[in-house]
């Protein structure tokens, strides 16, 4: 009986707890601002952003910079970075390699939806499988920026956290980084970011005839 009751205890002390840090005031802040990024992101008809993209790893001293550039509408997009174009049509995906004027189509079914970093979701990858909380504020560009920390929900997830810069004064992205469990870090620099500028379907689709000479490497 006393071995029940003292089980039945620790169970009310973990859900109190567990309910007391969900409504603390770092995350209770942190899903405020969550929020208005999303309302604000859905709201945009397209996004066209500069950006740099760098591997860093300090424990093996790599550290690796490539510029890029992307541009999304709805959940189609296209991105340039490494000496490749990707495009994506909203069914299949087209890794355009031009050094060697080569191209791989693959169908939806090869999209990583788990790839925290992907095109396709880097500006809404707070918004499913995450726990999140307000971790302070910094300033960038000479700007102020909200930082808010994103927590996997599942362990297996190759990196322990995602740090999201958020501009106070118009809720854009100022920086992601991905903190790696293996001491690689991932971190996405915004310099510029345009939205809702005219943009057609066909800047998302790859055509081959427009590559005399590609090689089509069909994966689907």
């Amino acid at each position: 009986m006393t071995h029940t009751l003292h089980i039945t205890a620790l169970t009310i002390l973990l859900s109190l707890s567990a309910s007391l840090h969900a409504q603390s005031p770092d995350v209770l802040r942190g899903k405020e601002i969550l929020e208005q990024v999303s309302r604000k992101t859905k709201a945009y008809t397209s996004i066209k952003a500069d950006f740099s993209f760098t591997l860093d790893n300090k424990q093996a001293q790599i550290t690796d910079t490539h510029k890029g550039s992307i541009l999304i509408k709805g959940d189609k997009y296209k991105a340039e970075i490494m000496g490749a174009e990707t495009y994506f049509d909203g069914q299949n995906t087209y890794m355009y390699m031009t050094d060697i004027n080569e191209v791989n189509i693959s169908g939806p079914e090869m999209l990583d939806e788990e790839d925290s970093l992907n095109p396709a979701t880097v500006f809404s990858i707070f918004e499913h499988g995450h726990r999140y909380l307000h971790a302070g504020e910094t300033t960038i560009n000479g700007k102020t920026v909200d930082i808010v920390d994103l927590f996997p929900e599942e362990r297996n997830k190759p990196y322990s956290r995602i740090k999201l810069y958020i501009y106070q004064h118009n809720q854009q992205f100022a920086k992601i980084e991905q903190i790696g469990k293996d001491g690689t870090n991932y971190i996405i620099d915004i310099h510029k970011m345009e939205t809702n500028l005219p943009v057609n379907d066909s800047d998302f689709t790859f055509d081959p005839a427009q590559h005399p000479g590609i090689e089509i490497i069909d994966l689907r």
